[in-house]
């Protein structure tokens, strides 16, 4: 028997002048998911139970950019996603492009589970929803009334807003140069709040699931890191890997799948893995992750300002951050 671990994330880049209310408010909505899953763990739940479970609480509650409260498209719709992966086979299932599932998550579990398939995405992935009969909500239920004035800012700005509730504009309602690129074009760039969380259990089994809405204003279609298995979301017999920050540099730097491969490969720890990515995989790529090892390690990195964060150990240790 092993020790067990958690980490839980609501997204890496935060606006230094961050309201200290709203940064109380995300340490609270971290520690009662932590405490979730610290609970189920007590309990022997393994570890892809749990951080399904913890993930649907944070697509519940609109503080973070995933389930009600996910960003909006430059057409004012939401369009989710999010993916799983269970460490000891593999096994994974992602899903993108859904606009009425209330748990994304645990759709992503579905397929992995009751299909013969890895990921689903739009239309498909929504059939299948209906047919295995989860929870569905009109698309009005995920917007929130922030989103809605963010995405009237960023078309403003005709911008793209990472952070889509601290606009980044000047006194006179011009977008400020953030000097920051995606893909070449610049960008508006603060806190991509997508959530994720990685376990490993009493057994030194390993999971992670991520779950997101995307960017603020982006373009109808687009498929972030998140539901990407190997960029957002990864999990072996080694480790458990989520990731949360400018999707697609994680996406060209595979960016949780490299954490395992160093391990694997180099023969690095889970702090060596996860330092070593972030400083050389990034290229000028922002991003954060969280991870943990088959042996009961935690750790987190990121590049950004900081990273709405919370881990614990079975050992006592418990920690919730934000720089």
């Amino acid at each position: 028997m092993g020790a067990w671990a958690i980490a839980v994330h609501g997204g890496a880049g935060i606006d230094p002048n961050l309201p200290k209310e709203r940064q109380d408010e995300a340490k609270r909505l971290l520690t009662r998911c932590l405490d979730i899953g610290i609970s189920a763990l007590r309990s022997n739940v393994p570890a892809i139970d749990v951080v399904e479970l913890v993930v649907r609480e944070l697509e519940t509650d609109p503080l973070f950019n995933s389930g009600r409260g996910s960003s909006l498209t430059e057409k004012g719709t939401v369009e989710m996603e999010a993916s799983i992966m269970d460490g000891p086979k593999r096994r994974c299932g992602a899903v993108s492009g859904l606009t009425k599932v209330k748990n994304p998550i645990s759709l992503a579990r579905l397929v992995m589970d009751k299909s013969p398939h890895s990921y689903l995405s739009f239309s498909g992935a929504e059939e299948f929803a209906r047919k295995q009969g989860v929870e569905l909500e009109d698309n009005e239920y995920f917007i929130t009334e922030d989103n809605v004035e963010m995405l009237k800012l960023a078309k403003e700005a005709n911008s793209i807003l990472f952070d889509y509730r601290i606009p980044t504009v000047g006194t006179c309602g011009a977008a400020m140069d953030s000097g920051l690129q995606m893909n070449g074009l610049p960008i508006s760039v603060y806190a991509p709040e997508t959530v994720g969380c990685v376990v490993v259990d009493k057994e030194g089994r390993c999971a992670a699931a991520t779950s997101t809405g995307g960017l603020m204003n982006k373009m109808t279609g687009r498929i972030g890191d998140s539901p990407i298995i190997g960029a957002g979301t990864y999990a072996c017999e080694l480790c458990g890997v989520s990731c949360t920050g400018e999707g697609e540099a994680i996406i060209r730097s595979t960016l949780a799948r490299d954490v395992a491969a160093v391990m694997e490969y180099k023969g690095l720890n889970l702090h060596e893995a996860v330092d070593f990515v972030i400083k050389n995989r990034l290229d000028e790529g922002k991003a954060g992750l969280i991870a943990v090892s088959n042996n009961g390690e935690v750790a987190c990195g990121f590049n950004t300002s900081g990273m709405f964060r919370g881990c614990a150990t079975e050992d006592g240790f418990l920690e919730v951050g934000l720089w």
